[in-house]
This record gives C-alpha cells, sequence and structure tokens, in this order.
C-alpha cells in the first residue's frame, strides 16, 4: 500500500515539490549563511521523493539553531508553510488523495523551521 501512495504522491505534485526543494536547497548554499539550511532541504528533498513510510523526526537544536530558525520562519518559513498547507489540504479534498495530502501537511511542519528535524 505505501508504495501505491508513493507513486500516486510522485505523479500528484510530488516529483515537482521534490526538484524545487532541490533548487531551493542549492541556491540556499550558495550562501554562506543560509548554507546549513540548503543541506536541510537536500535531506527534505530525498525524502520528498518517497515519503510514505517515513517519519520526520525532531532533534536537540542548539540557541544557533533556534535563533536561525525563528529568523527563518519570520522571512521564508511562513510562505512555505501556507503553500504546503494549501496544497495538503487541496488534496484532502479528494478522497483518493487523501494520503497524499497529508504527506504535503508533514512537509509544512518541516517548511517553517528547517532546522532541527531528521528523516527517518
Amino acid at each position: 500500500m505505501r508504495t501505491l501512495g508513493n507513486i500516486l504522491w510522485l505523479i500528484f505534485g510530488g516529483l515537482f515539490v521534490a526538484l524545487g526543494t532541490f533548487v531551493i536547497g542549492l541556491l540556499l548554499c550558495l550562501t554562506i549563511i543560509l548554507f546549513p539550511i540548503g543541506l536541510q532541504y537536500f535531506k527534505l528533498g530525498a525524502f520528498l521523493l518517497w515519503p510514505l513510510g517515513k517519519e520526520v523526526k525532531e532533534v536537540s537544536g542548539t540557541t544557533l539553531k533556534q535563533v536561525v530558525n525563528i529568523i527563518y520562519a519570520i522571512f521564508f518559513g511562513w510562505i512555505l508553510f501556507l503553500y504546503y498547507g494549501a496544497i495538503g489540504v487541496l488534496l484532502c479534498i479528494t478522497i483518493i488523495l487523501i494520503p497524499v495530502g497529508l504527506q504535503f501537511f508533514k512537509v509544512a511542519r518541516f517548511a517553517i523551521t528547517p532546522l532541527g528535524y531528521d528523516f527517518v
């Protein structure tokens, strides 16, 4: 069932979201200040290629990570949070794409504060 869900995920937006996440990660890595967030976006991109059956696990962060997360959330994170949340709502309206929509909610949680998470 997970395999079918992951295939539906890739067809109905997951592939485009993963590629976009890799591009965002590359752009963030070009700057020295946002390099750690760019690395997290590469991890997120790999997660987005096959997300069903995987978890986003919160790991303890340092004070510096928390400060960077707050600054990131104020300037960029809320935009991505709303984007992923809106896509999740639209996909959950259809019955067959509810698992795909729930994955977008999982990604939205990460999008607002990217540092301090690991993908298992």
